[in-house]
């Protein structure tokens, strides 16, 4: 079962911060709508894996929980949250008006560089090779998605993508193996590329907002969330 992937803390942060931030990374990390994903926590492993005791780790706990990263169930013990497939389709719905935005004012504030740099994230994968090297893909389809964001340096954008980057990830990290779904996102991302080194806003707006939404439509058709 895919589980949290901690390491023991070290530093001169509090213990409470020190394992909010382990934990938190960990979350971020792990695939959480797999459907063979671990969800309950175990305090008494946390604690040890991470290197501290329970009083630190419940406080942290509580914060994740205030974040709505995390739920406490009483007598049954604490649970990463998922997000319901309504939700889900709500989030990706947002995303999609956030990042063609982005995409947008990427064409006008970015440097030539900036942009040049995406075809890292995206030319070193092909039609044809890309079910050899799915898990490479899928980590440079979160970033390509990330530094678009990013590059808009449009602060209460990133602020509010931040909000809904983890199950958007999530969602994205457990979809890209289906329906074929790698290619057609390999050549979308080449398209908006090419129209943000064109520096044609319109035509970036659209691609990713369009882009984005077949990720919704995807969800909504195919994918069973518990």
């Amino acid at each position: 079962m895919d589980g949290l992937e901690l390491r023991p803390i070290a530093g001169a942060q509090s213990l409470k911060t020190r394992a909010y931030e382990a934990i938190k990374a960990a979350i971020f990390e792990m695939n959480i709508y797999d459907e063979r994903a671990q969800l309950r926590l175990d305090e008494r492993a946390l604690a040890l894996s991470i290197g501290v005791s329970r009083t630190p780790l419940r406080e942290a706990l509580a914060q994740l929980e205030q974040e709505g990263l995390v739920r406490a169930e009483p007598r049954r013990g604490v649970y990463i949250q998922r997000r319901t497939k309504a939700e889900i389709l709500e989030m990706i719905t947002v995303w999609a008006a956030l990042e063609s935005m982005a995409a947008r004012l990427v064409t006008e504030v970015a440097a030539d560089d900036e942009i040049g740099a995406l075809h890292a994230l995206v030319d070193t994968f092909s039609g044809d090779d890309v079910d050899s090297h799915m898990g490479e893909y899928s980590d440079a389809n979160i970033r390509f998605h990330a530094a678009i964001i990013a590059l808009s340096r449009c602060k209460l954008i990133g602020d509010i993508a931040n909000g809904l980057f983890m199950h958007v990830r999530a969602i994205r990290r457990r979809t890209i193996f289906e329906q074929d779904r790698a290619r057609r996102s390999i050549l979308d991302h080449r398209e908006i590329v090419e129209a943000l080194e064109a520096r044609n806003g319109e035509r970036a707006e659209r691609l990713v907002r369009e882009h984005t939404l077949k990720l919704r439509r995807h969800v909504e058709e195919f994918v069973t969330i518990e």
